[in-house]
């Protein structure tokens, strides 16, 4: 890990206006994230994770404050971001294949269409969707069609990985069983990446780092390091370890929250 962080919100505020008034959001958020890290940031409904991941990707600019990515300040969309959604929004008219190859069509035009292809094939293998190229969005399970949004999001080797609760409308078992695809993907595709999530299993999961936010307007309140083995099993989940994490995020999101 280099001293410089990949990701950095630097005094970042915003505030959202409204019919009835101004809404803040954010407070003069700091944050760092360095190359290779996966961050989960957790926090109550409302305080403001997925505005930060807008900033972020350059689809919102902040009121005050700067978002730095790669060392260049984000004022317009990045093409070098990938995001995930709990919507996977794959265009039913193309294929599964088709689907993920969508962003090498957009930012490597000039990649001749035999390697797009090729990229693409090699994560819906490496996802286990091999032989499901051809299908349609709506031939597919949920959570086929989630592993098919996160070889999407990866497919042009982005800079930064965004994922804002990718997993939070899938039954438990399906979204244990992408928690050890994710792993996967990082494994064989070293990213960096964002993870905004309600679950708080999910974040010392896959995470390198939770950072608590704070209520409205939010704030980064608390950072927790993930002590756990690089190469994780669910079983981990149950280690006195993981069960002291979980015990700390649970209270210091009740501070969050305003009750002790």
């Amino acid at each position: 890990m280099t001293d410089k962080p990949l990701i950095s919100i630097q005094a970042v505020s915003h505030t959202f206006h409204t019919d009835s008034g101004p809404l803040p959001v954010l407070n003069s958020l700091d944050l760092s994230v360095h190359k290779h890290q996966f961050t989960a940031v957790v926090g109550p409904s409302g305080c403001g994770k997925s505005t930060l991941t807008r900033l972020i990707a350059g689809l919102m600019k902040p009121d005050e404050g700067e978002v730095w990515l790669h060392g260049e300040r984000v004022v317009s969309p990045r093409a070098t971001v990938g995001m995930a959604f709990q919507n996977p929004v794959l265009l039913e008219w193309r294929s599964i294949l088709k689907n993920v190859m969508l962003p090498l069509e957009i930012v490597a035009g000039n990649m001749p269409k035999r390697e797009r292809e090729s990229r693409a094939r090699y994560l819906l293998k490496l996802v286990g969707l091999e032989g499901f190229e051809d299908k349609r969005p709506s031939e597919l399970s949920g959570g086929m069609r989630q592993r098919a949004s996160l070889c999407r999001a990866l497919v042009h080797k982005p800079d930064v990985l965004i994922l804002d609760e990718p997993f939070g409308a899938l039954d438990a078992f399906t979204r244990e069983d992408l928690w050890q695809t994710m792993h996967t993907l990082r494994e064989q595709e070293p990213f960096t990446a964002l993870l905004i999530t309600h679950d708080l299993r999910e974040s010392i999961f896959l995470a390198d780092e939770v950072v608590v936010m704070s209520g409205r307007p939010a704030n980064a309140q608390y950072v927790l390091p993930v002590h756990m083995p690089g190469k994780r099993t669910l079983e981990d989940l149950y280690t006195p370890e993981a069960t002291a994490m979980l015990a700390t995020l649970r209270q210091q999101i009740q501070i969050a929250q305003g009750r002790s």
